[in-house]
């Protein structure tokens, strides 16, 4: 394995640090026959700053602040209960031997030390203990980006009714080309907006189309705008995206998707009725590299267009529900991040990868997936994959009542499709081919992957047909040479 270098976010080298040092408390003597109850200020405080802080704080996304000693003994026994049932901090990769960066997951020492301080009765500890408060950049996690955008215009999301899809065109006023590292979303009505795509339209037209922005994400790809690169590459139109509960994160430092000079930053965003009317009026941080990235990168989605080639159709009360789907790798790969996406029946998700010579390497794995937590996993070290490498993916959904997620009670038959209630799945691996020579190659063949899914879904729902052209025709165009 190669060590990737990243970008650390704004306020994480210092926590570290202390996470590290506060994760057992300290004794109180050698000769003690038992180690001193464990303090806010000592123990419980680098934690808290470390793993919790981010977005426990004003301006972000959490509804309350874990940023002093009343913050957190005010809610400690929903602290407790929530780090011990691994529902927060929100990070649902099981471990793995490939280590991803940045983990949030915290061990059972960080929880028994918990409950061990609200056991003791919650002592705050010296204070020349207590570590300095994290500093964040005000707004942006990744600290002030290079370039900021934001929508025209407010759109307004109704109280109630279905999920609405909708694309927004921005123009970047780019004059040269650039190469991107980094985009940071930040919604401005948070409780509705449930992820967001970032695509290119490298024309620069669709911010100057009459009704682009309230066109549906079908209505945009019909006017060959928006189009993203299916497995997500650094020369394709894709950018990447936000869902809720994931954290922003920067390419591993050499790689960079290029943004050509003049084209609009189109955000592909679904929307999510809570209950009350919101104005969103999305903001986004671009954060440019340095100089043109000497490798390239591309990814395999799996199954392809989220499962809509898989034939998802999960009958009512079924508790495991599972499709899978596998490409062999036709040349030696490095990867270097993973995610998964699905919505409320989601259960788990598995991509392995076996070797040639038979060995199998876990690549990602989720026991309890969650639709509210949808996060990019980035690997500590690129994973080499030798060509003949086997993708393995498979998507589990649970539709029994013994689901706490599931959304109708009684369960009902749920099919693929766009709205929260229907189900989608797959799992994506970022990679980049050993020689650079040979990424043509690779992405060709994954087209051809998609395109034999296609004809496959064609063959068993003759009505799908026209709608499975249009999706073959974007992944057709995607990855498009780069001089």
């Amino acid at each position: 394995m190669h060590r990737l270098t990243f970008r650390p976010l704004a306020a994480t080298a210092a926590a570290l640090t202390l996470i590290i040092a506060g994760a057992v408390p300290r004794s109180a003597g050698a000769n003690d026959e038992k180690p001193a109850a464990p303090t806010f200020n000592r123990d419980v405080a680098p934690i808290v700053f470390a793993q919790c802080a981010p977005c426990h704080r004003p301006g972000e996304a959490a509804p309350f602040a874990l940023l002093t000693y009343q913050d957190v003994k005010k809610r400690a026994d929903l602290v407790t209960a929530v780090t011990a049932s691994r529902y927060m901090p929100p990070w649902h990769a099981e471990p793995i031997a490939t280590a991803f960066h940045g983990e949030r997951r915290l061990t059972d020492d960080q929880i028994e030390l918990l409950r061990a301080w609200v056991d003791a009765g919650m002592p705050e500890g010296d204070a020349a203990d207590l570590p300095p408060q994290p500093e964040f950049t005000p707004g942006w996690q990744l600290g002030q980006p290079d370039l900021i955008v934001q929508m025209s215009e407010e759109f307004e999301v109704p109280a109630d009714g279905p999920d609405l899809y909708r694309n927004f065109a921005i123009p970047l006023g780019l004059t040269e080309d650039k190469w991107v590292r980094a985009v940071e979303f930040r919604p401005s009505a948070p409780t509705v907006v449930h992820h967001s795509l970032f695509f290119l339209d490298p024309t620069g037209q669709a911010s100057r189309e009459p009704g682009f922005a309230r066109l549906s994400f079908e209505g945009a790809a019909r006017r060959g705008r928006g189009q993203g690169d299916l497995g997500g590459g650094s020369n394709g139109r894709s950018l990447g995206g936000w869902a809720v509960g994931a954290s922003p994160l920067p390419l591993p430092a050499g790689l960079a998707f290029r943004v050509p000079a003049g084209a609009d930053l189109i955000l592909s965003t679904h929307f999510h009725p809570s209950g009350t009317v919101e104005r969103e009026r999305s903001v986004v941080g671009i954060y440019f590299a340095d100089k043109k990235p000497e490798r390239s990168f591309t990814g395999v989605q799996l199954p392809p267009v989220f499962g809509a080639l898989a034939g998802v159709e999960i009958p009512a009360g079924e508790k495991r529900y599972t499709k899978t789907d596998s490409f062999t790798l036709p040349v030696a790969v490095d990867a270097f991040g993973v995610n998964s996406h699905a919505h409320y029946l989601g259960k788990e998700m598995e991509l392995t990868a076996t070797l040639p010579n038979g060995e199998a390497i876990d690549l990602l794995r989720i026991n309890d997936f969650d639709f509210n937590w949808q996060e990019q996993y980035q690997y500590e070290e690129f994973v080499r994959l030798p060509a003949g490498t086997r993708l393995e993916a498979r998507v589990t959904w649970d539709n029994s009542a013994d689901n706490p997620r599931n959304p109708s009670n009684p369960p009902v038959a749920v099919k693929w499709g766009r709205e929260s209630t229907d189900e989608m799945g797959s799992v994506s691996l970022r990679m980049m081919p050993v020689d650079e020579a040979d990424l043509e190659l690779l992405q060709q063949s994954y087209r051809d992957h998609v395109r034999a899914a296609a004809r496959e879904r064609m063959s068993q729902r003759p009505a799908w047909r026209e709608r499975l052209k249009r999706w073959i025709a974007a992944s057709a165009s995607n990855d498009e040479a780069v001089e």
